[in-house]
């Protein structure tokens, strides 16, 4: 196994549930195919019901594919191999609330087979990562939503995985909470760990993820990396005090117009034309508030992708 596997790897995946109600089919997963590089940060987009958590936990070998197959760093994920390289934070996390974060840290790296050296070392490291250091004899029951997703992610982090899948993972949790995840994640980025996000958060997946899938109706809808999909979409010039006469003769080269607090707002398709609308503006001695580029926001590729579907 070299470093050219794909970190996962799904070909044809397909989960069908039976219904108690009549035996009916429930296609949760239809024939999903996807790859995530090794060190690579990968948002998964869908809304609810749309199959990101069935698919999550085919990965995991939680739940069984009725047919195709999965792959992390190229082994089976049935095997459980496969799952020694993978950290993983659920959405429902159910920590013992009566253990302190440190002492739920202590037992979690015991069951997974960490020596006590080992989690000696490594727990404080990871309290002081995810910014918890403070809170670490305290019980689980008095943590706030933020602390618990925070020891969360030190829990996923015990064995200093490869691939960290997080479940929504900032969901509930304050701005400045989310900033520090964020971080954390960053960090995580840095040193080459691949990290694969199922989220319904828009704004943290276009902030953090350089690639994502969104997923619609059990099928990915639309992939790609987060620049390609957010592509600048046309370009704004901001005027203000132009002449009837210029702002009619701009009016009718741009793609649209809009008037905001006294401004002129001209929106056009290329560059050369906003360039022109400057120089025209110039040579008049009005002035240029501004030339600015607008794309595509990540909530809006996701509102087209799932209404076209």
């Amino acid at each position: 196994m070299g470093d050219s596997c794909y970190a996962i790897e799904a070909n044809d995946l397909v989960k069908v549930f039976r219904t108690r109600w009549r035996r009916r089919e429930v296609r949760a997963v239809d024939g999903i195919s996807l790859q995530v590089e090794p060190g690579a940060t990968f948002g998964l987009l869908g809304a609810n019901g749309a199959g990101k958590t069935t698919f999550v936990k085919m990965i995991l070998s939680a739940v069984r594919p009725t047919s195709g197959c999965a792959k992390v760093f190229g082994r089976d994920s049935r095997s459980p191999d496969a799952r020694l390289p993978v950290g993983y934070l659920p959405e429902n996390h159910r920590f013992p609330t009566y253990l302190t974060g440190a002492g739920m840290l202590d037992l979690y790296g015991a069951l997974s087979g960490m020596s006590e050296a080992a989690r000696r070392r490594r727990i404080p490291e990871l309290l002081e990562l995810t910014g918890i250091g403070k809170w670490a004899d305290i019980r689980l029951g008095k943590y706030s939503k933020g602390m618990l997703q925070r020891v969360g992610l030190a829990q996923a982090l015990l064995h200093d995985p490869k691939l960290l899948i997080l479940d929504e993972p900032t969901d509930g949790v304050d701005p400045v909470g989310r900033v520090h995840i964020r971080g954390v994640l960053q960090t995580l980025e840095q040193k080459g760990t691949a990290i694969f996000i199922n989220s319904h958060l828009l704004n943290e997946v276009e902030l953090f993820c350089r690639d994502v899938a969104i997923i619609h109706k059990g099928r990915v809808a639309l992939t790609g990396r987060v620049k390609d999909l957010t592509r600048t979409k046309g370009f704004r010039v901001s005027t203000s005090g132009a002449p009837e006469r210029l702002r009619d003769h701009l009016s009718a080269k741009a793609a649209a117009v809009a008037s905001l607090n006294g401004s002129v707002q001209f929106h056009f398709a290329t560059i050369e034309e906003a360039n022109e609308a400057v120089d025209a503006l110039r040579a008049e001695k009005c002035l240029v508030e501004s030339l600015t580029s607008s794309a595509s926001t990540l909530e809006e590729v996701f509102v087209r992708t799932v209404q076209n579907g």
